[in-house]
C-alpha cells in the first residue's frame, strides 16, 4: 500500500528520472540479474538500486535487504516511511521512501500486485518482468531447495498475469546465463537514463 506521506516525501526530494520495477515468478533470477546489473552500474549516481525492508532475516546466498520483525515494519509502515509495501509467502515487504528519492533511474524489485500503487510514484514508469520457462523455473525453485515439488507446483500456478495502467512494459527472458540475462537488463537501464 502507498502512504501519503511516503508520496510526499518522494515529491519533495524529486524522483524525476525513471521508476523501473522488476517483477517476475520465484525461480526466474530476479535477485542474480539485479545483483549483476549492480555490479556493472556501480559508481555511476545515474542509478539507484532500491534496498528493500523484509520481515526475513539475512540468508546466504538470498538477497541483500534490511531486516526487521513484523511489528518493525508495521510501525515503519504507520509512520509512512513506506512508498510501497505488500505480503507475500508469509513475509511483509516493502521499499522505504528513502530509496526512491532522486532524479536517477531507480530500480526495484517489487511485488505485480502493487504496480498500480507504485505507478503514482513517478513521471515515467517501467514495469521489467523477468521470466524464464515453467521447466527453467520448476529446476531453479527445486535448485534452492526451500520447497517440496508439490510447493514448487503451487507457486508456480500461482503466477498472476501482469497488468499496469500506465507503465511501459519490457520482458527479458532469462532462460540463457547470468551475464547474457544482466546485459539486456543494463543495456534497458542505460537506455532509460539516455532515451536519446
Amino acid at each position: 500500500m502507498t502512504d501519503s506521506s511516503a508520496e510526499t516525501m518522494i515529491a519533495a526530494r524529486g524522483l524525476t528520472g525513471a521508476l523501473v520495477l522488476v517483477v517476475g515468478p520465484s525461480g526466474a533470477g530476479k535477485d542474480a540479474l539485479m545483483d549483476a546489473a549492480r555490479r556493472a552500474l556501480a559508481g555511476d549516481e545515474g542509478f539507484r538500486f532500491a534496498r528493500r525492508l523484509i520481515t526475513r532475516p539475512a540468508l546466504a546466498g538470498a538477497e541483500d535487504h534490511d531486516s526487521c520483525d513484523e511489528a518493525g515494519f508495521v510501525a515503519a509502515r504507520e509512520r509512512g516511511e513506506l512508498a510501497l509495501s505488500w505480503a507475500a509467502h508469509g513475509l511483509h515487504y516493502g521499499i522505504p521512501a528513502r530509496e526512491l528519492a532522486g532524479g536517477q533511474v531507480v530500480i526495484a524489485n517489487i511485488s505485480r500486485g502493487v504496480i498500480s500503487q507504485a505507478e503514482a510514484l513517478a513521471g515515467r514508469v517501467v514495469v521489467v518482468e523477468i521470466t524464464a520457462p515453467a521447466a527453467v523455473l520448476a529446476k531453479r525453485l527445486a535448485a534452492r531447495g526451500r520447497e517440496s515439488e508439490a510447493e514448487i507446483a503451487a507457486r508456480l500456478a500461482r503466477e498472476a498475469p501482469l497488468t499496469t495502467d500506465r507503465a511501459e512494459l519490457r520482458r527479458i527472458v532469462n532462460d540463457r546465463s547470468i551475464a547474457e540475462g544482466a546485459g539486456d537488463l543494463v543495456g534497458l537501464l542505460r537506455a532509460l537514463a539516455d532515451p536519446a
